[in-house]
C-alpha cells in the first residue's frame, strides 16, 4: 500500500493549503508595497528555499543532463509562471482576497479545458460536471451581490 507522501492527492492538498496561505499572507504583504516588487521578492524568497532543499536533498543535476526539450517547456512554463504571479500580485492589490483566489483557481477549468485539447487526456462525464462545478462556485465566490 502507497504511503501517504507517495500520494499525489497529498501532495495537491498541500498544494491547495499553501496556496490558501499565500493568497492571505501576499494581500497582507502587498497592502504598502508595489504588487510587481512583492513578485520580486516572493521569487527570491522562493529560490533561496528551493536552493536550500535541494541543497540538502542532493537533488541538484547536472544541466548537461536535461534535454533542450524540456528546457524550452520549462522555460515557457517559468514565463508563464512569472506572468500568472505578476497577474496574481496586481489582482491582490486591487480586490479582495476572497474574490481575486477563485477567479484565480479558474485555472483548474483551463488546465482540464487544455489537457484535454492539447495533452490528449479524458475525463469522463461525472468529471466534466466537476470541472463545471468548479467554474460555477468561483464565479458565484467571486460576485460582489
Amino acid at each position: 500500500m502507497k504511503t501517504v507522501l507517495a500520494s499525489w492527492q497529498f501532495w495537491a492538498l498541500l498544494s491547495a493549503a499553501f496556496a490558501a496561505f499565500t493568497a492571505i499572507f501576499a494581500k497582507v504583504g502587498v497592502e504598502n508595497v508595489n504588487s510587481d516588487f512583492a513578485t520580486f521578492i516572493r521569487t527570491i524568497v522562493i529560490l533561496a528555499v528551493l536552493s536550500a532543499i535541494l541543497a540538502a536533498t542532493r537533488q541538484f543535476q547536472s544541466f548537461g543532463t536535461i534535454s533542450s526539450r524540456s528546457y524550452l517547456f520549462l522555460v515557457l512554463s517559468g514565463m508563464a509562471t512569472g506572468g500568472s504571479w505578476i497577474c496574481y500580485f496586481r489582482a491582490l492589490k486591487l480586490g479582495d482576497a476572497a474574490r481575486v483566489a477563485p477567479i484565480d483557481k479558474l485555472s483548474v477549468v483551463l488546465v482540464t479545458v487544455f489537457g484535454v485539447i492539447f495533452l490528449g487526456e479524458h475525463l469522463s462525464l461525472p468529471n466534466w460536471l466537476g470541472v463545471a462545478l468548479i467554474a460555477g462556485g468561483a464565479i458565484l465566490v467571486a460576485y460582489k451581490g
